[in-house]
């Protein structure tokens, strides 16, 4: 009723050549359908509730592939082609698996696979420079930073679960996000460098370590006061309610959450 349909050529999913899709491209009647919608809807906007958000700078660290990146992308094309063919059981491998190895591979490739070599140059490893640069340079103020991904998170303890506090309650969040534990721990990676980078090991933390709310509130609270200087944690347990930006000078975002208002939310 409220949409224009139209035809054409758009990339596939490999990205290596162009299929025709047929989509939404222009909507009709939109005052009927916000009278429609609104009769169920009560809409409310950043804008109508005056929100205060932090002023900040953003700075894209663009990071060329490595010649191994560059190999596995073409892997992950080819493994596309079967699929899109029909070559191969969708039990054995899938449009969602590949698009979740791409994922990976974009950060480090020892998520795939923990013996892959350890290239300087990927996104993981120039994070710990840019991380590490701030630190020092911010040591007499001891400001914060704050470093995001949803892969490669800390496996959960098997001993960390307090008394009447089950490990399989989460929030909305934390359910609807993308955060994904791998053989290969990116926080303990990333930790390991820093320390050998000069960082103190008690600057820094993981929110995975705060099992219950007063815990999570306890390591704000310290982060707060620059007694942890680094904290890493993922787009669902740093989310709504997270108040830890008295000192923050930086924020690094490792992988990108597929929904803009989980970016925004960081």
């Amino acid at each position: 009723m409220f949409g224009e349909q139209k035809t054409e050529w758009e990339l596939a999913p490999a990205g290596n050549k162009f299929k025709e899709r047929t989509r939404i491209a222009n909507y009709t009647g939109l005052p009927e359908l916000m009278s429609m919608f609104k009769q169920v809807a009560d809409v409310r906007t950043a804008d109508t509730l005056d929100l205060a958000t932090p002023e900040m700078k953003y700075h894209i660290e663009n990071i060329e592939a490595t010649e191994f990146q560059k190999t596995l992308v073409q892997e992950l094309s080819d493994r596309a082609d079967d699929v899109q063919s029909g070559n191969i059981d969708p039990s054995v491998d899938n449009m969602l698996r590949i698009t979740s190895d791409g994922r990976k591979l974009g950060l480090d490739p020892r998520l795939i696979d923990p013996s892959f070599e350890d290239h300087p140059d990927t996104k993981l490893n120039q994070c710990v420079r840019n991380v590490t640069q701030i630190y020092h340079d911010t040591a007499d103020e001891k400001l914060t930073q704050i470093i995001f991904c949803d892969l490669g998170v800390p496996k959960k303890n098997s001993q960390s679960t307090d008394k009447g506090e089950s490990t399989d309650e989460k929030s909305a969040s934390e359910r609807k996000s993308l955060e994904e534990e791998c053989d290969f721990c990116v926080y303990n990676d990333i930790r390991d460098k820093l320390i050998q980078n000069g960082v103190k090991p008690e600057e820094i933390a993981y929110v995975h370590d705060a099992k219950t709310e007063q815990q999570k509130a306890d390591l704000f609270d310290r982060v707060n006061k620059g007694e942890v200087r680094v904290l890493l944690g993922s787009t669902g347990k740093m989310g709504t309610g997270t108040n830890c930006q008295k000192k923050l000078i930086a924020l690094h975002n490792l992988d990108i959450p597929w929904r803009p208002s989980d970016l925004q939310q960081r």
